[in-house]
């Protein structure tokens, strides 16, 4: 079965990354009106979850925000179909890096980094940035289920010559490069929700306090890794422009969870500047303090 439905979604997916921008933002248009006015696609979470975090903003802003919201989660949807096949060249010019010589700067200093990114902008295209850089690229995720499925995400995701490697074996594998002295750089979402039974640390996202993920900044002190965040910004349609910022050169000199703030605080600032191009859809504040 599990073979069954790879065989099944695998080749009309390609066909369609072959398509050219302009058609698929044409296919993001109908996903939309299909998601947003037919199906009612998660309208009601996100509509909770904009009233939790802008309890001062008027119901029509909300609602402007929330359409606003799923006009970008359609062309999400699209952009990552077209990481399919999209070529090296044509990513690049998409997914600009205004200041790659920060990371130079890291490599001669013989010095890891975490990137810390949120759900925000595009995180699917983020596999070229081990194309910008020296470094080793690596970046963590959720293995599905569905080994077949499982298998063609790797393959995306690490079509630019990163690394993807599951969340359980992520530590193992930086270790042992760590060891071998190879300079890596580290992809982390690390906006999740931990599990209820395993969090560390609470603290306010947008003003709710939630648990919070915290082992991108564990781990970047165990092995004394530079930490980063990745602030993508959406200029237009199709066109991300990403600026690295630090957060944390020696972060054994932190106290615990400074590190996490810094991310969330700079995650904050850029959805208060442009609210509708975070994922509104998921509930991150489920494990909040009622």
């Amino acid at each position: 079965m599990d073979r069954l439905l790879y065989i099944l979604i695998y080749p009309p997916l390609w066909l369609l990354s072959k398509l050219p921008f302009p058609i698929l933002y044409l296919l993001s248009d109908f996903i939309f009106i299909l998601v947003y006015h037919i199906l009612g696609y998660r309208k009601k979470t996100v509509l909770d979850n904009l009233k939790l975090v802008f309890p001062d903003k008027s119901l029509d802003e909300l609602l402007r925000i929330r359409k606003a919201f799923f006009r970008h989660f359609c062309d999400i949807l699209v952009e990552t179909i077209k990481a399919f096949t999209i070529s090296e060249k044509e990513i690049k010019k998409r997914f600009l890096i205004s200041n790659p010589e920060i990371l130079d700067a890291y490599f001669a200093a013989d010095r890891s980094v975490f990137l810390m990114a949120g759900h925000y902008g595009n995180w699917e295209w983020s596999g070229i940035l081990n194309k910008f850089i020296p470094h080793q690229g690596l970046a963590v995720y959720k293995p599905l289920r569905n080994q077949h499925l499982d298998a063609l995400v790797k393959k995306i995701r690490g079509r630019f010559g990163g690394i993807i490697a599951s969340n359980k074996k992520i530590v193992t594998k930086l270790y042992r490069m760590h060891k071998k002295g190879i300079n890596t750089l580290t992809y982390i979402l690390s906006d999740q929700t931990p599990k209820l039974n395993a969090y560390k640390y609470r603290d306010t996202f947008l003003g709710v306090d939630v648990p919070m993920f915290t082992g991108t900044e564990e781990l970047a002190k165990r092995l004394d890794f530079s930490v980063i965040y990745l602030r993508v910004e959406k200029k237009k349609r199709g066109y991300y422009e990403v600026t690295l910022v630090p957060i944390a050169d020696n972060p054994k000199k932190y106290p615990d969870y400074t590190i996490t703030r810094k991310f969330f605080d700079a995650l904050e600032n850029q959805i208060q500047e442009r609210p509708e191009y975070y994922l509104w859809s998921h509930k991150r504040w489920k494990h909040r303090l009622k």
